[in-house]
């Protein structure tokens, strides 16, 4: 029996192929065979011939790194539930159109028209990651598709108007918990929930008239007139607020100062200035779960409306329409809460604009005068 042995060092690795045949001709064969079989199961997967349930897979475990926990979360759920189960067999080089019209045709009759955008966006990107991989996949076919209407539109904004407004203040001021400031706050200034519950008194300043600065309140005090909080951080990823835009100082209105001088009052000495002002367990950040909860049984309930009916979200809806009511100009209001600029402003709240000008809290000031 002949044998024909060759070693070679893929990556470094010294590895023996042996070929055995009953001639040295048949044995080289043999060992040529061998080798051709070991070199292809070693050969890296052509990226164009993966799966979209693998271009999908490494999407999502590469593809949004340090994204918000929440936007990883919806995106994993939209995979496995409607893009995996679907076309995962395919290979991106076989998925059509035609095929992904169908699909949107499908998740259409299950999902919202904005489930649907996002769904066609994961698979989207998915595919333009392997795009960037390998060159023979020369186009991305999901970008000929348009996205149907959904099965439903979601859930619709809605805002407090003056008298629910009111009765929701009146029910805060009873809430034994700081579910009462929390409210007052974005109620007052349009924060994101996001934003306030990253807040810190480092970032609830003062304006210390003798030094012409603003100093934080916990170095200045509260015997001045005008007060300020500085939005520069949210619990999305990284920190950051939504937008730069999104990253602004607040002038309080004079019933946010008295209901955070009042949260000042009872708090624990010695304070850490970067303590939160809304603090969960442990002091870390709150969940929003736990301050939709107390939202509505501490105040919703109270102030005699649905609690299923409101989110702590629709408190800085309500600052907007309000404002706007009041009269305050389109281009002062998208300031005030952080848009980059008033198409968004407009298209979500649609409220008719007056030329009167005013800042948000002397407008607030008037519109819910403090009561003490």
């Amino acid at each position: 029996m002949a044998s024909q042995t060759i070693g070679y060092q893929p990556n470094g690795r010294r590895i023996i192929v042996r070929g055995r045949g009953k001639t040295q001709t048949e044995a080289l064969k043999k060992l040529k065979e061998s080798l051709a079989r070991r070199k292809e199961k070693q050969a890296p997967k052509a990226t164009a011939d993966v799966t979209i349930a693998e271009a999908v897979g490494g999407f999502l475990r590469y593809g949004l790194m340090g994204r918000d926990e929440s936007t990883v979360t919806n995106a994993r759920s939209l995979a496995e539930h409607h893009i995996t189960p679907q076309l995962g067999h395919l290979t991106v080089r076989e998925l059509t159109a035609d095929d992904c019209e169908r699909w949107l045709e499908g998740r259409a009759e299950v999902l919202a028209t904005k489930s649907l955008r996002e769904v066609r966006s994961v698979l989207k990107r998915s595919i333009d990651r392997v795009m960037r991989r390998d060159e023979r996949v020369t186009r991305n076919v999901v970008q000929l598709c348009e996205v149907p209407t959904g099965k439903r539109t979601g859930r619709p904004s809605k805002a407090l108007d003056f008298a629910q407004a009111m009765r929701v203040l009146a029910a805060a001021e009873r809430a034994r918990s700081d579910m009462r400031q929390y409210v007052i706050l974005a109620l007052l200034t349009g924060a994101r929930t996001e934003e306030l519950r990253k807040l810190t008194w480092s970032h609830v300043v003062a304006y210390d008239k003798s030094r012409g600065q603003w100093r934080p309140v916990h170095e200045a005090g509260w015997e001045h007139d005008e007060f300020a909080v500085y939005v520069w951080r949210s619990v999305r990823a990284r920190g950051d607020t939504k937008t730069k835009k999104s990253r602004r100082t607040l002038k309080l209105p004079r019933r946010c100062v008295v209901a955070l001088r009042d949260l000042w009052a009872i708090l624990p000495e010695p304070l850490d200035p970067e303590a939160l002002l809304f603090p969960g367990e442990a002091g870390a950040v709150r969940g929003a779960m736990t301050v939709l909860r107390a939202f509505r049984r501490e105040v919703i309930a109270p102030a005699g409306l649905d609690p299923d009916a409101w989110t702590p979200r629709e408190l800085r809806h309500s600052f907007v329409s309000l404002l706007s009511d009041s009269g305050m100009p389109l281009d002062k209001i998208a300031l005030l809460v952080g848009h980059s600029g008033t198409q968004v402003t407009e298209k979500v709240y649609r409220q008719q604009i007056r030329p009167v000008i005013q800042d948000g809290a002397q407008a607030m000031d008037l519109i819910f005068p403090n009561p003490n």
